[in-house]
């Protein structure tokens, strides 16, 4: 479903090789992680494979199109969340569903049967007229999640999607993906920093470091190959124990990608 060839980003600002002639296959159905520390390349790869960056050299397949050069074929494909919220907050709930809905030209009668569907199943239904804005965050990333389904997508790609969310909220969410993965068969890409939780959903994950794919496997494979017991010890063990910062330069350009999706 994903063939990424020698997929490389240089960011011609500050001169940063922020993805290095990566490679990596995502198998259709497949709930597949994509892990590294702050600033490795994964968000980077993230924005590539959904079209909001175009690469520097090498190529990307999603569904056997090319997020460069077929953008609108590829953008049917899947559904996303991003890592900032890219919620309408003056907005309900509702409202916010039957907008994506319509730039997605979904026909009117499944569109509004999908969003009942959807918003029951993330159980926001009850709170489907109340504006987003006094939604609490574990709401407003079920609602994201809702919304990133609704055209049916074959590709579900979600950025550190339970980042700050409490254990409750973070296992309520992947109870809902995981249910849509064996029940649509869709193929779900994520990113995390919660290692338990790439360990407990992945059915294999990629390792990614100083914009180079450092492992990839299985969760019980890397932690094998680093002969230790837990996945959070399999990457520090890849990826070293300093601590890493994002750039305010990466943020920005998260932020801006964001908005670049809604203005779209």
């Amino acid at each position: 479903m994903i063939e990424v060839t020698n997929l490389t980003k240089k960011f011609k600002d500050n001169d940063l090789l922020a993805v290095d002639g990566i490679s990596f296959s995502v198998k259709a159905g497949e709930v597949f992680a994509f892990l590294g520390p702050n600033g490795a390349g994964k968000s980077t790869t993230i924005k590539m494979l959904t079209t909001l960056l175009e690469p520097t050299g090498g190529q990307m397949r999603i569904g056997g199109k090319d997020p460069v050069e077929e953008q609108d074929e590829v953008r049917k494909l899947f559904g996303i969340v991003f890592q900032d919220p890219s919620l309408d907050d003056e907005l309900t709930a509702w409202e916010n569903m039957e907008f994506h809905g319509v730039l997605y030209r979904v026909p009117k009668k499944l569109r509004r049967e999908r969003i009942e569907e959807l918003l029951k199943f993330v159980e926001l239904w009850e709170r489907k007229d109340d504006l987003v804005k006094n939604f609490s965050g574990g709401m407003k990333r079920r609602l994201e999640i809702a919304r990133g389904l609704l055209h049916h997508p074959r590709v579900f790609f979600l950025d550190e999607p339970t980042l700050g969310l409490d254990p409750q909220t973070r296992n309520h969410i992947w109870s809902y993906i995981k249910e849509l993965n064996k029940k649509e068969g869709i193929t779900v890409f994520f990113s995390t920093h919660y290692m338990e939780e790439a360990d407990r959903v992945a059915d294999r994950l990629a390792v990614i470091d100083h914009g180079k794919i450092v492992a990839e496997g299985t969760p019980q494979e890397l932690k094998d190959r680093a002969g230790v017991a837990s996945l959070e010890d399999a990457f520090i063990a890849l990826t070293g124990k300093e601590i890493r910062e994002e750039s305010a330069g990466s943020l920005d350009r998260l932020r801006n990608g964001a908005k670049m999706w809604r203005r779209r």
